[in-house]
């Protein structure tokens, strides 16, 4: 994570208003004349006291009123627009960060805290670009102007008041913020980790329920809630404070102001009018200090959100994209020497594998041996630290990752499948594959016939991540993709682990009928689908044996 301090994180946020800076000067210019509106209606009351005329006085308040009402709205109106477009922006660009992340940043990753960075910290940057840039810059503009306008009845006055406006709106957020540094990052923090529990929880249900841990797992949803509440305790009460200390300090110059302009009325430096209307404008001038005051402790939050979304954002993939490269096809694959390591533990130690064209090529090992590491580095998602990985006697860090994708179909262990129709969760692999083509990869996958008994066949909708489905299924929906993928060399990592005999041997026959077509990669434990393989290299804690 980078130490990024408030300021960073702010002038960073702001740099994403840019292509929205019209409605952003727009936004500032009707909260301005708003705020304006609204401070001149008892000011103009205290001159109709003094000078008389309530007529004309009533329809310049009734004018103002109106207007105050409308340049709200519109002010509200533009900020909301920049606030929700930034947030679509800021949401694809954290998706495209994910996407280049995945799977070696991602693996073993906090799931629930990823999905409270999607979710909650992106829309509390709603309070950033919708209630704080463009109040910032109207209070500061605001409190010039009211400054230099009471100035000009004394400078004394004018002093007053810009002091006011510099505790109420700036030293005031400052000790918030300072009380509060700390709070904001603890309870996006603490968020992130319950819905992390809560999530694994929910997934884990059948198991919790078949072992009797309901209670300890309710538990801990329960210590979770109690430490989360514990911090947002905390921040309503400096936020109470907060409010405390702004009201007492506006009370304290609205007097200074009424004590000043006095002496100075007794001292015949200014009329009688100019003792009521400095007053009574620095009273209802406070409008947008106040609102900044109110984002001491809430931008608190807000930042620890913003710093979460920014460093996903920051952080560097494993492997990056390869672009610009030469096209290459597929003529086989090979690996000379491959060594890897990862958090500090060795995977794979001087490996070396070929894989020929149009052979069917068989891994085994135990759990745990580095077979599926195999596999993950032919695909490029992570990268060696010793060796060489080639296809077709290319150098993979030389070859376009779009460019490898085509020449690849990899199917894991865990298929992951979308709150989609069957239908749509195969396209997948070919987004334009036609109905033909679906229903000849899923007969290789020995999936047409469960699919064509379901109540809409391959338009039946599978529950979240597949749930309605069983192990089996999916894995069988995942080999159907891989298969509507067609691409030149299939790697299969477990393929039938979750299937019957009947179900395996159908595969199986699949597969063989490729030989020669397709090169394939074959990780397994069973005897009987190694016997397809041409050629089997056993991996043992990291070595070939």
């Amino acid at each position: 994570m980078n130490n990024r301090s408030n300021f960073r994180i702010c002038m960073r946020l702001i740099t994403l208003v840019k292509p929205l800076t019209g409605y952003l000067f727009l936004a500032i210019f009707m909260g301005l004349a708003g705020h304006l509106c609204a401070a001149f209606i008892p000011v103009l009351g205290g001159a109709a006291i003094l000078k008389g005329g309530f007529s004309s006085v009533f329809a310049w308040v009734l004018a103002l009123a109106v207007f105050r009402g409308i340049l709200r709205y519109g002010e509200q109106a533009c900020n909301h627009f920049i606030a929700f477009k930034l947030l679509a922006l800021l949401r694809d660009q954290v998706f495209s960060a994910l996407r280049k992340l995945c799977p070696a940043k991602l693996e073993g990753r906090d799931r629930g805290n990823l999905i409270a960075i999607i979710t909650s910290d992106i829309e509390l940057l709603e309070v950033f670009y919708a209630h704080t840039i463009s109040p910032i810059a109207i209070a500061c503009l605001m409190s010039m102007g009211m400054s230099v306008w009471i100035g000009s009845f004394h400078w004394s006055l004018g002093l007053i008041a810009i002091s006011a406006y510099f505790f109420v709106g700036v030293a005031v957020p400052l000790i918030i913020s300072h009380k509060n540094c700390d709070i904001g990052d603890q309870f996006r923090g603490q968020s992130g980790k319950l819905s992390s529990f809560v999530l694994d929880s929910l997934r884990g249900l059948q198991e919790t329920l078949q072992y009797g841990h309901g209670s300890s797992r309710m538990a801990g949803i329960e210590e979770k809630t109690k430490e989360l509440h514990s911090s947002e305790e905390a921040m309503k009460r400096l936020a109470g404070q907060g409010t405390i200390l702004t009201n007492t300090v506006i009370l304290c110059f609205d007097m200074i102001m009424l004590l000043c302009s006095a002496w100075l009325y007794m001292k015949q430096l200014i009329p009688f009018t100019s003792v009521l209307i400095p007053v009574i404008a620095l009273m209802s001038s406070f409008g947008p200090v106040i609102a900044v005051a109110n984002l001491g402790s809430g931008l608190q939050n807000t930042f620890a959100a913003g710093r979460r979304v920014l460093d996903l954002l920051d952080e560097m993939p494993v492997a990056e994209e390869i672009e610009g490269k030469a096209y290459c096809e597929f003529q086989g694959a090979d690996m000379k020497q491959v060594s890897f390591t990862y958090g500090g533990e060795q995977i794979l130690s001087d490996i070396s594998v070929e894989i020929p064209a149009g052979t069917i090529t068989g891994i085994v090992g135990r759990s745990g041996s580095g077979k599926s590491t195999l596999l993950k580095l032919l695909m490029r998602f992570w990268i060696t630290q010793k060796g060489e990985v080639r296809i077709s006697g290319k150098n993979i860090n030389d070859i376009n990752t779009e460019n490898l994708r085509q020449m690849e179909g990899y199917v894991t262990q865990e298929t992951h499948l979308f709150h989609d129709s069957i239908a749509n969760n195969l396209r997948l692999a070919k987004l334009d594959a036609s109905q033909e083509e679906l229903e000849i990869a899923c007969k290789k996958a020995s999936v047409h016939e469960f699919i064509m008994n379901l109540p809409k066949g391959y338009e039946t909708l599978v529950g979240e991540l597949g749930e309605t489905l069983s192990g089996g299924e999916r894995q069988r929906i995942g080999l159907a993709r891989a298969f509507l993928h067609n691409s030149p060399c299939l790697l299969l990592d477990e393929p039938t682990s979750n299937l019957d005999s009947l179900n395996e041997a159908i595969i199986l026959k699949s597969i063989g009928e490729e030989r020669g077509n397709k090169t394939v990669v074959l990780v397994s434990h069973r005897a009987s689908t190694m016997g397809l393989a041409h050629t089997v290299y056993s991996v043992e804690h990291g070595r070939m044996s």
